[in-house]
C-alpha cells in the first residue's frame, strides 16, 4: 500500500477517484466521457451548479460572497487581485510569511504601492507575526494562510477593518472558520479540492468595480460572475473532480468533521517528532501546520537512509522542499491517519536501529 504525503498535487479520496475514473469512460450513462463533454450543455451546467452550491454550502457564505472557478491556479491570483482591487497610486498591505506571500508581494508591485506589514523573514519563516499593524489607508490585507514550503500557519485569522484577502491553496475547507470575514479567498484545487487545473476563488462583489484602471476582460472577476464561471471553456474535469471531492467532504461531516481528523494527524504527528530523538520540527510550535509538516533529522546524514527506509514502506512524497531540505508529510484532508501512524511507527523504528 502506498502513503501518499505529497504536497501537491497531492491525496484524494479513493471514491473520488473510482467516480472521476467511470466518467472518463461514460458520463452518467450518457455514452460520453466527461473530457468530451460540451461545457455549454444542461449535463456539465448540473456539475457547475452542484459544485458552487456545495462551497457555498460548506463555507456557509452569505449572499454577497460569489463563488467561481478559474483557469490559472494560485499564481494567476497573484496578479489578478491587484489588478482588479487595487489603483497605482494606491496602497496594499501583505503578509510575508513564505515562499507564495513572498510571489503576491511581487506581482502586486507591478499595480501599485505596497506595505509589508509583517514578515517572518528574520525566523527563516519558522514563526507568524504577531505585532503588526495594518495601514489605515490600506486597500486590502493580504495574508497566505498556510505556507506550504515552510510549513506556518496562521492559527488565528488577523481581525481588521481592511479588506481581507487569503491565499488558501493548501488549507482551503480543512478547518472551521468565518469564510465571510474574508473579502476575497483563492486556493488552487490540487491539494484539499480536487484535481490540478482549477482554482476556487470566493469574492465579496461589493468590492469589486472601484478601480479606474481598464481590466482585461478574462481577468475582471464581475465578468466571471456575470457569466457562472463560463467566460470561457472551463477546466471541465478539474471542475468535476472538485465537485466530487466537495460531496466527498460533505459526506463525512464537512468542515467541522475534517478538522478534527486533521487535528489528530497533526498531533500524532508532531508528537513522535518531537518525542523522537532523531528528529525535530522546524517551525514554532504555536505556529506549526496541520497541513504540512516540516521537520528535520538532528544527524543530517541520517536523512538519505531515513528516506530509503520510508520508501521500502510504501511511504512517498515527504522528502522537503528544495529550499528547505529536511522533510515534509502533507497531511491533507483526504489523507487517512493510519498512514500517519505507518510514518509514525516508521519514525520509531529507525530510531531503534539507530541508538
Amino acid at each position: 500500500m502506498i502513503h501518499n504525503f505529497n504536497a501537491g498535487p497531492s491525496i484524494l479520496p479513493q471514491e473520488v477517484f473510482k467516480q472521476a475514473a467511470e466518467a472518463v469512460l461514460n458520463y452518467n450513462n450518457s455514452g460520453l466521457s466527461i473530457l468530451e463533454l460540451g461545457h455549454r450543455t444542461s449535463t456539465f451546467q448540473a456539475v457547475m451548479d452542484e459544485a458552487i452550491a456545495l462551497v457555498k454550502e460548506l463555507m456557509q457564505l452569505d449572499a454577497d460572497h460569489e463563488v467561481l472557478f478559474l483557469h490559472g491556479g494560485a499564481s494567476t491570483q497573484f496578479m489578478q487581485v491587484p489588478m482588479n482591487l487595487l489603483d497605482d497610486k494606491e496602497t496594499a498591505a501583505y503578509s510575508d510569511t513564505g515562499v507564495w506571500g513572498g510571489k503576491a508581494i511581487k506581482e502586486a508591485k507591478l499595480f501599485g504601492k505596497v506595505e509589508i506589514v509583517c514578515t517572518g523573514k528574520e525566523s527563516n519563516y519558522t514563526v507568524i507575526p504577531k505585532d503588526f499593524a495594518v495601514p489605515n489607508d490600506a486597500k486590502y490585507f493580504h495574508i497566505t494562510t498556510n505556507e506550504t514550503i515552510y510549513g506556518c500557519q496562521w492559527q488565528k485569522i488577523p481581525k481588521t477593518s481592511t479588506p481581507l484577502i487569503a491565499d488558501m491553496s493548501s488549507d482551503i475547507l480543512s478547518r472551521v472558520m468565518d469564510f465571510n470575514q474574508f473579502d476575497l479567498i483563492y486556493a488552487g484545487a490540487q491539494k484539499n479540492m480536487g484535481a490540478a487545473g482549477v482554482n476556487l476563488v470566493v469574492v465579496n462583489k461589493n468590492i469589486l468595480g472601484k478601480i479606474k484602471r481598464a481590466i482585461p476582460t478574462i481577468m475582471d472577476y464581475r465578468n466571471h460572475i456575470k457569466e457562472g464561471s463560463m467566460l470561457n471553456t472551463p477546466p471541465v474535469f478539474a471542475v468535476y473532480v472538485c465537485m466530487l471531492t466537495l460531496r466527498w467532504l460533505k459526506s463525512i461531516g464537512g468542515v467541522a468533521a475534517v478538522e478534527k481528523l486533521n487535528i489528530a494527524k497533526a498531533d500524532l504527528l508532531y508528537n513522535e517528532i518531537d518525542a523522537n530523538p532523531l528528529f525535530k520540527g522546524t517551525v514554532a510550535k504555536e505556529d506549526r501546520s496541520k497541513m504540512n509538516v516540516c521537520f528535520v533529522m538532528n544527524n543530517p546524514d541520517l536523512e538519505a537512509a531515513f528516506l530509503a527506509f520510508t520508501k521500502e514502506k510504501g511511504i512517498v512524497g515527504i522528502k522537503g522542499h528544495r529550499l528547505v531540505g529536511g522533510f515534509r508529510a502533507s497531511l491533507y484532508n483526504a489523507l487517512p491517519i493510519s498512514s500517519v501512524q505507518v510514518l509514525v511507527d516508521a519514525m520509531k523504528e529507525f530510531a531503534a536501529l539507530n541508538p
